[in-house]
């Protein structure tokens, strides 16, 4: 019998769970606006994950009935971290329910008894099923291919299905929007590489501007990979989109993340939700070059420790805010729009030359173009240290580490690059090395690649930040052969391509000189 062959994903590779599963739901989208079918798909995964672990988690109670375990007391849910799902909102009895024109009512009625059964997630869960526009024949069709598959039993959680198949939903998602994406979603590869470079083990993470939560899903996935416990660190997040503050609050609550993230519509520059907190780490990626941001009335903030940013543009708001919640011993990664390391306009390059000056720069990392699926915008990463002799690493006070990245990621498909493992590990360990992290590899100098420069150097550069400026060119491999040899070599080559040029151009006019006498 021959196998069945698999379609290829975007890596080229067989077509996973995850990307068949989005491939066989956007058909039953038809004619509904991605931004709008996001919520319908994720709120039913979200459900469907719930119900399975709450399943899970019953089949085990019963089993143990006899030993004095309680099916129908919450509590034994609530303490392994098992949300508890009425009967009305369980999987299989919408799954029963499936092909029933009253199938939105009943999701909808679904959503709010598990929110009144959880306070947590009050306000957060989905609840426009029934309405008319959505078409129920589709929606039906989605639960049952939702019944597929196991998000919330054992087996399936160690595998990490539901994180694989929710990241995935929101990527694909982000790509269908375009640039209505930025908001909710930065590329995983993007987080990761912030992630690793600022190795978050312990301590308190915050992002003002923290979209689905990307960044507290990658930081919980580094401490465990690394052998710390989920719970190591504390999650602090702000949000002004209240349908993203939703998509994080279920990002984050399906992989059990307790995380304190507040939503207002006045947004961090203007209500700062955390107004006390001093953070650990940084990890953001903000509105690129916002010009909306109401900065005209905050002209006096103190947060303005470095200059007064204009109100044209929010870059250097952001930067400031970010360094506002920063521990004494804190650091900071976050995403910036190109012109953020260069521009002069409006004062933004006397900010700059103070946070310089003040020795915060700890590194910089010029990313490729074609990593966002929002923006076209050439961006880069900053990475900020309050104190740069704190005993943790090595005393590197007076010195930035510059990384030009640009030549790397792999393209997967015709506008999208991602970096590969390879690729992170690369630019994260070279920042290691260059910080002195405990058992982290020599650091030296590449050009072309990367450079510690002094700050006398960026002083210069009139305090550019720009990597390419200090990295270099690349070194040219030797290949042995003689210079006299290979000078010989290349001219010969050179007068070949010009005596192929002239019998071409000779050609061309004796063809013009025939059809003009034809003609």
């Amino acid at each position: 019998m021959a196998r069945s062959k698999k379609k290829p994903n975007g890596n080229g590779g067989p077509l996973g769970i995850e990307a068949s599963l989005f491939l066989a739901a956007d058909k039953l989208r038809k004619n509904m606006d991605a931004g709008e079918y996001k919520h319908v798909a994720l709120g039913l995964i979200f459900l469907k994950y719930i119900s399975d672990a709450f399943e899970a988690r019953r089949t085990a109670l019963l089993a143990a009935k006899a030993q004095g375990a309680d099916p129908e007391d919450r509590d034994e849910y609530t303490s392994e971290n098992v949300f508890w799902v009425p009967k009305a909102a369980r999987w299989s009895h919408l799954q029963a329910n499936a092909k029933q024109p009253t199938i939105g009512k009943l999701l909808d009625d679904a959503m709010v008894a598990i929110e009144k059964e959880n306070p947590t997630l009050k306000g957060v869960l989905p609840k426009d099923y029934a309405r008319p526009a959505l078409d129920k024949t589709s929606l039906g069709g989605l639960i049952d291919l939702f019944s597929g598959i196991g998000l919330g039993d054992p087996e399936s959680r160690s595998n990490d299905v539901l994180g694989r198949v929710y990241e995935y939903f929101l990527s694909q998602f982000a790509t269908q929007e375009g640039k209505q994406s930025g908001q909710f979603y930065t590329p995983r590869c993007v987080v990761q590489v912030l992630v690793e470079m600022l190795a978050p083990y312990k301590g308190r993470v915050f992002d003002p501007c923290c979209g689905s939560g990307g960044m507290f899903v990658q930081s919980e996935k580094f401490v465990e990979a690394h052998g710390g416990r989920r719970g190591d660190i504390s999650v602090y997040g702000q949000e002004s989109n209240q349908t993203t503050w939703r998509l994080a609050k279920m990002n984050l609550a399906l992989r059990g993340i307790d995380a304190n993230i507040q939503w207002n519509n006045e947004g961090s520059f203007h209500n700062d939700a955390h107004k006390d907190l001093k953070a650990d780490y940084v990890l953001a990626n903000p509105p690129f070059n916002d010009s909306d941001w109401g900065g005209e009335r905050l002209r006096e903030d103190a947060r303005w420790k470095y200059g007064a940013p204009p109100a044209s543009n929010a870059n250097f708001a952001w930067v400031q805010h970010f360094v506002h919640h920063l521990a004494p011993t804190g650091t900071a990664g976050f995403v910036l729009a190109n012109g953020s390391m260069s521009s002069n306009q409006s004062g933004e390059g006397e900010i700059r030359n103070a946070m310089v000056e003040a020795d915060l720069v700890d590194c910089m990392v010029a990313l490729p173009g074609q990593l966002f699926y929002s923006t076209q915008i050439p961006v880069c990463l900053w990475f900020l240290a309050r104190n740069k002799k704190n005993g943790r690493f090595r005393d590197r006070r007076g010195e930035v580490l510059f990384i030009d990245a640009r030549q790397l990621g792999t393209m997967v498909d015709r506008v999208h690059r991602e970096f590969t493992e390879a690729d992170i590990a690369k630019v994260a360990g070279t920042y290691h090395a260059w910080r002195g992290d405990k058992d982290a590899a020599k650091y030296a100098d590449v050009a072309g690649f990367c450079k510690s420069a002094k700050l006398d150097e960026v002083r210069s550069h009139a305090h550019v930040l720009t990597p390419g400026r200090y990295v270099g060119a690349a070194a040219v491999e030797d290949d042995g052969e003689p210079f006299e040899k290979k000078l010989a070599r290349l001219t010969k080559t050179l007068e070949e391509q010009f005596a192929k040029s002239a019998k071409l151009e000779t050609a061309i006019r004796a063809n013009l000189l025939r059809l003009g006498a034809t003609g």
